[in-house]
């Protein structure tokens, strides 16, 4: 489903659509809810990622994949107790909606103090886009400046104000948001996961 409005274009996420897809270090498995490639690569290689917002179980504590020369945000949305161990000492990741950001090249490993967790991953190519992730929640509003956004109901279903046009995602499922002007985002009900994705050129004017 696709509606548009003025600058402003809205797409339907179906999990039935999501990639699963292998890490890069073959340490587990994660769901690629959106993603833009470079032309000339194919969905599902590790090569030409332009952006990648994915959600991932992690099951065992274990090192991260190298992504160098992209930029990461990751939060947490299932279980708890998640840190990650770094050269340059401790990320805290235990509190649930909460992002945290490090380089793709950092050399990181993941400690799990109470279990399997599962976290929401935004990558981002920082040669060719400025990365975010945020979390809507208590009635609060999001201010967006033209690019790409992916507004996922990660943990129960929301409804939203785009503008002035509602929005209800379910459980599970996301909305695409291309924009090629500024506008808000406002939470009515729930939380949902934003994860902006803005060119480089773009994001430095």
């Amino acid at each position: 489903m696709k509606s548009s409005a003025g600058g402003i274009q809205l797409t339907a996420l179906d999990p039935a659509s999501y990639r699963h897809m292998p890490w890069k270090n073959g340490g587990g498995v994660t769901t690629d809810i959106a993603v833009t490639m470079l032309p000339g690569f194919e969905l599902g290689s590790w090569e030409g990622i332009v952006w990648r917002f994915s959600r991932t179980a992690i099951a065992t504590p274990g090192a991260f994949s190298d992504l160098s020369g992209y930029d990461r945000e990751l939060a947490l949305v299932a279980g708890e107790g998640l840190v990650l161990e770094t050269a340059d000492g401790e990320i805290d990741v235990r509190r649930p909606l909460k992002p945290v950001r490090f380089a793709g090249e950092a050399s990181i490993v993941s400690r799990l103090e109470a279990g399997p967790v599962e976290v929401v991953n935004l990558i981002g190519d920082r040669a060719r886009v400025s990365i975010a992730l945020s979390c809507l929640s208590d009635g609060a509003t999001h201010a967006c400046p033209a690019g790409i956004y992916i507004i996922y109901a990660a943990t129960g279903s929301c409804k939203l104000l785009i503008g002035d046009k509602a929005c209800e995602i379910p459980t599970g499922y996301a909305v695409r948001m291309d924009s090629d002007e500024d506008i808000a985002i406002a939470r009515q009900l729930g939380t949902a996961i934003i994860a902006s994705i803005v060119p480089v050129a773009q994001a430095g004017k």
